[in-house]
C-alpha cells in the first residue's frame, strides 16, 4: 500500500503527461502499482485504526533507518539490505522490505545536459506525428542548434522520400547548408547501426547521397541518450500546442478538420511571425535574431548542376501563405481553403 503524499505524485504526475513507466522511476514503485491507482481515481480512504501488529521487518526498523541515514545522499539496494538484515534473523521477504523502505526513498533527478552547438554546426531533424486516423498528418522538424530557427513541413508518411524533401526544403527556407545534421535511428535513414564497426553506420543510399552532393555529415544520437535531440523534440511540443491545438479549434469552430492542404499552407507565416519571434527559453533570444547570425556562417546553396537530382528552387516557397494547393487533393471546396487561408496572410 503506497502513502497519500504519493498517491497524489502519481495523479500529478499523470496530469502533467508523464508515462506510466516514467512516473514508476520516479517514485520507485511498479508500473502495475501505478496502473491500479490511476485507474481508481478517487481520493484513498484514511486507513481505518487498528492494533498495529508486530511484523517480522519490525525488530531491524532501527537498523534500517540507520543505514539509510549513513548512505545518504546515495541509496542502498533492498536486495543488499536484504542479505543484511537475514544475518541478522530476518526470516521475511523482499516484497515487505521494499514496501517499508519506500518512503524513505528520494527519487534521484538526473541533472538536464544541455548540447549548445556554435552558429550553423548542427541542425536536428525529427519527425512527430500530428494526427491519426482517416488522413494522418506527420511533421517533418528541422532546428538549427546555435539559432533553434525551425522549418516544418508536413506529409502523410515518413518514408525516406519525405525525409529527403523535408531535409532539403529546409537548407532553401534558412539560405543554407549547416556542417552536421542529428537524427535518430529512423529505419527509413539508417540500414544497419555500427555495419562497419563503432560509430560506422550503413545509411540509406537516397540519403547518403544528398549527404554527400548538399555537403552536410549525417549523425546519430547515441541509443537511448535521446535528449541530445532535444532541441527538435522540444519544439515539437510547442508545434502542438501552439500551432497544431489552435488551429485545430478555429477549424472545429467552422465544422472543418484538419488537412496536409491546411496546415502546410499555414505553417510558413506562423514560423516566420510566431515562433521564430518569441523569446526561446533556453538561449533567452529570438531564434529570429540568432538566425540572422548563422545564416551568414551557413554552407552555400549547391548549384543545380553540382548535384543528382536538385529540387526545383522555382517550387520552393514556403514563406508565402499563398502557396499554390493541387485542386485535386483538395478534401473541401475551394472557397473554404480561400476563407481559412485567407485568416493567416
Amino acid at each position: 500500500m503506497i502513502t497519500k503524499e504519493m498517491y497524489v505524485d502519481i495523479l500529478v504526475y499523470h496530469r502533467q503527461g508523464l508515462a506510466i513507466k516514467t512516473i514508476a522511476r520516479k517514485l520507485g514503485i511498479s508500473k502495475n502499482t501505478v496502473k491500479k491507482y490511476l485507474k481508481q481515481q478517487t481520493e484513498m480512504p484514511a486507513a481505518k485504526p487498528r492494533k498495529s501488529k508486530p511484523t517480522k521487518l519490525e525488530p531491524y526498523h532501527a537498523y534500517l533507518k540507520e543505514r539509510i541515514e549513513y548512505a545518504k545522499p546515495d541509496w542502498i539496494p533492498a536486495t543488499v539490505l536484504l542479505m543484511e538484515i537475514r544475518k541478522l534473523g530476518y526470516a521475511g521477504g523482499i516484497s515487505r522490505l521494499r514496501e517499508w523502505l519506500m518512503p524513505f526513498k528520494t527519487p534521484i533527478e538526473k541533472p538536464l545536459i544541455r548540447f549548445e552547438t556554435k552558429p550553423a554546426e548542427q541542425m536536428q531533424i525529427d519527425f512527430t506525428t500530428i494526427q491519426k486516423g482517416k488522413q494522418t498528418i506527420k511533421a517533418f522538424v528541422a532546428t538549427l542548434g546555435y539559432s533553434r530557427a525551425t522549418y516544418v513541413k508536413f506529409f502523410d508518411n515518413e518514408k525516406v522520400d519525405a525525409w529527403i524533401e523535408g531535409l532539403i526544403e529546409s537548407f532553401y527556407f534558412f539560405g543554407g547548408i549547416p556542417n552536421t545534421i542529428l537524427c535518430d535511428n529512423a529505419k527509413a535513414i539508417v540500414i544497419e547501426r555500427n555495419a562497419y564497426g563503432s560509430g560506422q553506420h550503413k545509411w540509406n543510399n537516397a540519403m547518403l547521397n544528398i549527404s554527400k552532393d548538399y555537403g552536410f555529415k549525417l549523425r546519430l544520437c547515441k541509443p537511448y541518450r535521446a535528449q541530445t535531440k532535444g532541441k527538435v523534440e522540444r519544439f515539437n511540443g510547442y508545434l502542438k500546442s501552439s500551432f497544431i491545438t489552435p488551429l485545430k479549434a478555429e477549424l472545429k469552430a467552422q465544422g472543418l478538420s484538419l488537412d496536409i492542404e491546411i496546415v502546410n499552407a499555414k505553417i510558413g507565416p506562423w514560423l516566420n511571425q510566431v515562433a521564430h519571434q518569441r523569446i526561446h527559453g533556453t538561449t533567452n533570444e529570438k531564434p529570429q535574431d540568432r538566425l540572422n547570425v548563422e545564416k551568414h556562417q551557413l554552407q552555400p546553396l549547391p548549384q543545380p548542376n553540382d548535384i543528382e537530382n536538385p529540387l526545383n528552387s522555382n517550387d520552393i516557397n514556403h514563406q508565402q501563405a499563398s502557396r499554390p494547393i493541387p485542386h485535386e487533393s483538395l478534401q473541401h471546396d475551394l472557397s473554404v481553403y480561400d476563407q481559412v487561408l485567407g485568416s493567416y496572410q
